[in-house]
């Protein structure tokens, strides 16, 4: 029981030290650079489909869990990880795998976004 409470705690600290430092990673470019949030986002998520092609990002997955999979990077894990196991079976499942694995991630997304849209007003920000 106990070293089920400490490997169950190890986990939680490896999550939040990979996706903290992620996120910190995000916040030092955020305030160093003038790129705008999309940009980081996307560069993010293309940085983890290029770990994901080359190898890097499936250990890092398996080391920090959730740490890994849920920043931004981790949907270009996701995407590419996809595109892969598709394109075992040939090209067509290669283009549609990584829409597949993604596919409840988006529509989660698309749905509490509308949601949100119905219920709260949005404007524009004021500098």
């Amino acid at each position: 029981m106990e070293s089920e409470v400490i490997e169950i705690l190890l986990m939680f600290i490896k999550a939040f030290l990979v996706g903290g430092a992620i996120c910190t990673l995000a916040q030092v470019i955020i305030n160093f650079t003038d790129l705008t949030a999309g940009k980081i986002l996307v560069y993010f998520m293309l940085a983890g489909v290029v770990l994901t092609a080359i190898g890097v990002y499936q250990p890092l997955v398996e080391f920090a869990g959730a740490g890994a999979t849920v920043p931004i990077s981790g949907f270009g894990y996701l995407i590419a990880n996809g595109a892969i196991k598709g394109a075992e079976k040939g090209f067509f499942y290669a283009v549609t795998g990584s829409l597949a694995a993604a596919s409840a991630g988006i529509t989660a997304a698309v749905v509490f976004s509308f949601i949100m849209a119905l219920i709260f007003n949005a404007h524009t920000k004021k500098n």
